[in-house]
């Protein structure tokens, strides 16, 4: 609580100070809380933002704080307020990083609005061309500690047109997020940023 600068009033202090982390839409979307003794192998905000092991009050984020993933490798993050970092959006609104566009795409809302807008139904219309037949078995399949990787990849054309014929496989969820940042240094999209640090097993 301390190094995040948060409240036990608000949105993401209420959260991370009374539970271990939000398992939406069948397991699709984890949302990063306080207790490591939570959901196991649900990474908690400190090892996935990399904090201090000790308070440092000059410690920020690297340059947006991490606060959700899904299954697929999209990443979920509070834009900082450094102004010259390129990221799109203002300082305190969401972010999320595609797997499929290689983007990072302002969602326009605060953390505690967004946390609202994770219920039943929405997530339908965000998740739109990435949802197959059987993808609640699948996405509940995984531990915590995994995602799952489509091939061919997200972000192909193959992909796009028919996301149920790709052959899809869990994996060690750290494994998505860097894949994406090696594919945009590669293919000249630039480093999307930091993505978290997720590891591979086991509750943090």
């Amino acid at each position: 609580m301390l190094q995040l600068r948060v409240g036990a009033r608000s949105a993401l202090g209420a959260l991370v100070l009374h539970s271990g982390g939000l398992v939406v839409d069948h397991g699709r979307v984890r949302v990063l809380a306080g207790a490591p003794s939570g959901a196991a192998g649900l990474p908690g905000p400190a090892r996935v933002n990399r904090f201090p092991a000790a308070f440092d009050p000059a410690w920020r984020p690297l340059g947006a704080l991490v606060v959700a993933h899904d299954v697929l490798g999209r990443v979920f993050a509070l834009n900082g307020h450094e102004a010259a970092c390129g990221r799109p959006g203002a300082p305190g609104q969401m972010l999320c990083f595609a797997p499929d566009s290689l983007e990072r795409e302002a969602r326009e809302m605060g953390c505690g609005t967004w946390l609202t807008w994770l219920l039943p139904g929405r997530l339908d219309q965000f998740h739109d061309g990435l949802r197959w037949p059987g993808r609640q078995r699948e996405s509940q399949s995984p531990a915590l500690s995994q995602g799952i990787a489509g091939y061919p990849f997200l972000r192909s054309k193959e992909a796009r047109a028919d996301s149920a014929a790709t052959t899809r496989t869990p994996v060690p969820l750290t494994e998505l997020p860097t894949l994406s940042s090696d594919f945009c240094r590669q293919t000249g999209l630039g480093d999307p940023g930091f993505l978290g640090s997720f590891p591979s097993e086991g509750p943090a």
